[in-house]
């Protein structure tokens, strides 16, 4: 007889893969938990504006980063946008004899469209990954953490005054937008589409009616919200050192672009209907 011991097969201990609607589910629920926090963030964002204390100096310091260190890409983009606007569309209304219609078409885009919109994706670019990258570089070394133990309130601290400072600044920067804007068309009337400045502006101006001027006031202030707030968002949820700086970083911009884009369609779609009804 054998002296060999029996061998005893164990039991395979290996998890088995998740399902298809495991996966979803637990997508769906990350999901759910980001839209929930990052909601929490801009109540308590807007919250913290109305009661005390109040970081006024730290504002003050968000209002020059975010509104003179954006104002030199915005008057250069704006510009060189009113001009390819007019060079785009006195083409075509020269072909009907109507060059004068130039004026009207140029400002009404600048005002309604281009001016809220390519200003909030500029400072949204420049802004929102900054806000990240320095929020996130103190969530990795531990000065919110720190600033947590001292007694005070990280979003006041820190989110407030850059929400504050860009619902102040964006609106602004959107103005010299759209002027700087029209200065380019005008600039480009004269010199392409042999048409005076006079006649630009006077149709330019006239065209405009007050429900333009707040359409694009209110896009530039709900822009203005986004951008600071998702950047602020994926400062604080950095996770995973420098590269989730990174990462951070790059997510802010793109989560923030594409959150403007979207919602200056629902809000174009309110506003014409709005324009209908009242």
């Amino acid at each position: 007889m054998s002296d060999t011991p029996l061998q005893v097969t164990q039991p395979d201990s290996t998890p088995a893969p998740p399902s298809v609607v495991e996966v979803l589910t637990e997508v769906a629920k990350n999901a759910v938990l980001k839209i929930q926090d990052y909601a929490e963030l801009c109540g308590r964002s807007l919250s913290n504006l109305f009661s005390k204390p109040r970081y006024h100096q730290d504002t003050l310091d968000q209002m020059d980063d975010i509104g003179v260190g954006s104002l030199p890409i915005v008057l250069l983009s704006g510009f060189f946008i009113g001009a390819v606007m007019v060079l785009q569309t006195g083409s075509q209304f020269q072909r009907f004899g109507q060059v004068s219609l130039t004026g009207d078409i140029v400002s009404l885009a600048l005002v309604r469209e281009l001016g809220p919109t390519i200003t909030g994706l500029l400072v949204a670019g420049r802004c929102a990954s900054g806000i990240a990258s320095e929020l996130g570089s103190m969530q990795v070394t531990e000065q919110v953490d720190a600033m947590r133990a001292m007694g005070t309130d990280p979003s006041r601290k820190l989110i407030s005054p850059r929400v504050l400072a860009a619902l102040i600044t964006v609106p602004l920067l959107t103005t010299i937008s759209v002027f700087i804007g029209l200065v380019g068309g005008m600039v480009a009337s004269v010199f392409s589409l042999r048409l005076s400045a006079t006649t630009f502006w006077q149709r330019a101006i006239a065209i405009l009616e007050f429900s333009d001027l707040m359409q694009g006031f209110t896009k530039s202030l709900v822009f203005a919200f986004i951008l600071s707030t998702v950047g602020c968002y994926q400062g604080l949820n950095v996770r995973g050192g420098t590269q989730g700086v990174g990462r951070a970083t790059t997510q802010a911009v793109v989560v923030s672009s594409v959150l403007i884009i979207v919602a200056d369609t629902f809000l174009t779609k309110l506003a014409l209907y709005l324009a209908d009804k009242l």
